[in-house]
Formats: C-alpha cells, structure tokens, sequence
C-alpha cells in the first residue's frame, strides 16, 4: 500500500469517526431537549432555582405544579402519539411527515391550553408560568400554521421558547440572569445545529422555528402580563 494510499485511509476513517461521534451528540441532545421537555425544564428552574417565582412555596407545593405540567405537556401528548401509531394513522412516532404532524399538535394545543387555564385560575401561580404556557400554546397553534406550507421544526420552536421565557425574566431584574442565559443560548446553538445533522430538516425551517418560538413567548408576555 502506498503511503497516499494509506494517507487517505486513515484521514477517511478519522472523518467517519468524528462523523459518528458528531452524530451520537446530535441524536442525544435531540432526546434531552425534545420540545416536549422544555415547560418541564422551565418549570424546574423558576420552582427551584429562581430566588423570587415560587418564594413561600412548600417543596410538595412545588413538586405538585411539575407534576401538572409534566403529565398535561409530556404524558398525555406522549400517548397520542403512540396511539395514532399503533392505529396506523402515523407512520412513525417520530411525525417525519406534514400530514403525521396535524393531529399531535391539535392534541397538544389542547393540553397546553388546559394547562394554561387551570394555572391562570390559581391566582397562587407566580404570573411567569401562566404567561409562559400561553406562549407554548400559541407557538403550537403557529406551528400547526406552518405545517401546512413547511415542515416546521418543533426543536427549533421549543429552543426559541426556551429563549424567550429566559429573556423575559432577565428583562424582570428579578434574578442575575448571565449564566442562566448563556447556558440557554450555548443549548439552543447545539441542539439547532443537531436538528441540521440528524433530520431532513432545512436551515429556513431551523430559524422559523427558532423565530416562531421566541415571539410567541413575547406576544404572550405582553398579552397576559
């Protein structure tokens, strides 16, 4: 074997491997911030990490909350999806089509805004939740929208909601909101570029996604606040 040959081999095999790596890191922080997850994270963090949102709260009281979001915006959206599979009304769980999309996120806009409502009727509930779960309920009614002229990334609008929320409540002054902002921005950079790797997914429906996500959480702010 010639020392080209062999030169080629082994840059080959280095770039397939980097590739694969590049690829197991996409795929895992797809799973850990599928769109599902993020009220579930929002939640945590003004519960448990915000000095100011849940002051007073008894830790039960606090874990109540995340278990209401937890089974209206995962559990409950989880199961349709799985329903509709096992019916044969969706190809995959994964609604890599337009057409596997639209009952999801009809269910899901159900879910978010009975979420919604039920803590707008709790005058106990610290307003940035509420106002939080309305902006997760207009960014599905807009992603359904979409859906009909592109296949929208869910992802992307789950970052931009997660952007916005964080924004917010550092326009708030109510907490020293640097890192917490900068971990946002550094998962939301790596979780858009892992959509670009792993899924058919074009760059213009990455950004629509991440702008449809964060004005809904600004419209939101404005109109329930």
């Amino acid at each position: 074997m010639s020392l080209t040959s062999s030169t080629i081999t082994t840059e080959t095999a280095y770039n397939n491997k980097n590739s694969l790596a590049g690829k197991v890191f996409a795929t895992l922080f797809s799973y850990i911030f599928h769109p599902l997850f993020i009220p579930l994270y929002v939640t945590l963090f003004v519960a448990f990490v915000h000095p100011n949102y849940f002051s007073g709260f008894s830790v039960l009281a606090k874990k109540k909350i995340v278990l209401l979001i937890s089974f209206n915006t995962i559990l409950f959206p989880a199961v349709v999806v799985l329903l509709l599979k096992g019916l044969g009304f969706s190809r995959s769980v994964f609604l890599r089509t337009q057409k596997d999309r639209i009952i999801p996120y009809i269910a899901s806009m159900t879910f978010f805004f009975w979420t919604y409502y039920v803590l707008r009727e709790q005058n106990y509930i610290p307003r940035i939740l509420v106002e939080f779960m309305f902006g997760v309920f207009i960014a599905t009614a807009a992603a359904l929208l979409f859906n009909i002229y592109q296949k929208i990334s869910m992802h992307a609008i789950g970052m931009g909601g997660l952007l916005g929320i964080f924004f917010i409540i550092m326009q708030s002054n109510t907490m020293l909101m640097a890192w917490p902002v900068c971990v946002v921005l550094l998962i939301s950079g790596a979780v858009c570029t892992s959509r670009l790797l792993i899924s058919d997914h074009s760059s213009k429906e990455i950004y629509t996604g991440l702008f449809v996500g964060l004005a809904c959480q600004l419209i939101a702010s404005f109109v329930v606040s």
